[in-house]
């Protein structure tokens, strides 16, 4: 394999020192003859060279990496989330490190420790591990975080969070608007604090309509895939409408179950929303491309990701406060929900 070229081998093809090879291409101000400036320019040029910005960085103890650290890439939401953050660390001159934790809480320490070693300057992540002791240790020691999605309980970290329990209300309501009564309510397990939020938003709804809630819940020792969430979704619904008396509508804890929930009463030659209503979670951009188009509850996934790494950089800054704010759920009314009040 063929090595990287280092300023050493420039200099031996240039027949200078290391140092002036360093200094042209560092842009320094030490003074170098046009002429040997250009060569030395041409061959590092040629030569393929890239800078070693690790090395550099090290010896200057700066930083010009931020890491992001998400359950999943597969998921749209996560997706629209990195190009936000994307988005804004560019325009400050700042590359990213994305990591899939893959709902995973130890690998999630993993990358955190490997990312700390790496030197980041600063960490957004979404946190699936209950288990904080490491990152908290890592901020008491000055690494600069912004918790989204998940709260982290704690002080000396900026949250960006969602009104999970306001957006699991607001969508079973909207189904209790349109007639329905025997609303089901299929999730991943409710082990984090976004699920649980969800979940008691929809059984607060139900009961105080006076209404029996139905819940089906993935179980907690599956195998995390690429379509693991779909699967879930198709699984769910199943048990809901194998239920003696099935539900009317469906409500999803996120948008890519909710394609599974469609998905499965596709198979069962039941339509959406002609037999059965559907409502999913997050809004993604893939709900308005499905037929019939999700109703969802939107989560402003692009803007968490930019609002995060606008508040990462002022704190690299020492210039931002630290924050704790609450994002609100928006409904995005579509065509797969059933008026069955006039029924």
């Amino acid at each position: 394999m063929n090595k990287p070229v280092t300023i050493h081998d420039i200099a031996r093809m240039a027949n200078v020192s290391s140092a002036t090879v360093s200094r042209v291409l560092s842009n320094s101000s030490y003074p170098v003859s046009k002429e040997l400036k250009e060569k030395i320019q041409r061959i590092a040029k040629e030569s393929n060279y890239i800078p070693n910005l690790l090395g550099k960085q090290l010896k200057m103890n700066s930083s010009m990496t931020i890491a992001v650290i998400i359950p999943s890439i597969i998921n749209p939401f996560y997706s629209s989330v990195l190009f936000g953050v994307e988005e804004v660390a560019r325009q400050h001159n700042f590359t990213v490190i994305t990591c899939n934790s893959l709902q995973d809480p130890a690998l999630e320490d993993e990358y955190i420790r490997t990312l700390v070693e790496k030197q980041v300057k600063g960490l957004i992540i979404s946190s699936i591990s209950k288990d904080k002791r490491l990152l908290k240790s890592l901020l008491d020691r000055g690494l600069h975080v912004i918790a989204i999605d998940q709260k982290i309980e704690g002080e000396g970290i900026s949250q960006i969070e969602f009104d999970y329990h306001k957006g699991g209300a607001m969508a079973t309501r909207h189904l209790q608007a349109k007639g329905h009564r025997q609303i089901g309510y299929v999730t991943s397990k409710i082990d984090r604090p976004s699920r649980r939020s969800i979940c008691q938003g929809y059984l607060e709804a139900m009961q105080s309509a006076g209404l029996e809630p139905m819940v089906e819940e993935s179980p907690a020792d599956e195998v995390y895939n690429a379509v693991y969430e779909f699967d879930s979704g198709k699984r769910l619904a199943g048990k809901l409408m194998d239920r003696p008396n099935p539900p009317t509508a469906i409500f999803a804890c996120n948008d890519m179950m909710a394609f599974g929930v469609i998905n499965e009463l596709s198979r069962r030659e039941l339509q959406v929303p002609q037999d059965i209503s559907v409502v999913g979670f997050d809004g993604i951009d893939v709900g308005q491309m499905i037929h019939p188009p999700l109703t969802s509850i939107k989560q402003p996934d692009y803007e968490m990701g930019k609002m995060a790494c606008k508040m990462l950089m002022d704190m690299m800054d020492d210039a931002g406060p630290m924050f704790d704010i609450v994002l609100q759920p928006k409904l995005l009314e579509r065509k797969s929900v059933r008026d069955i009040t006039g029924d």
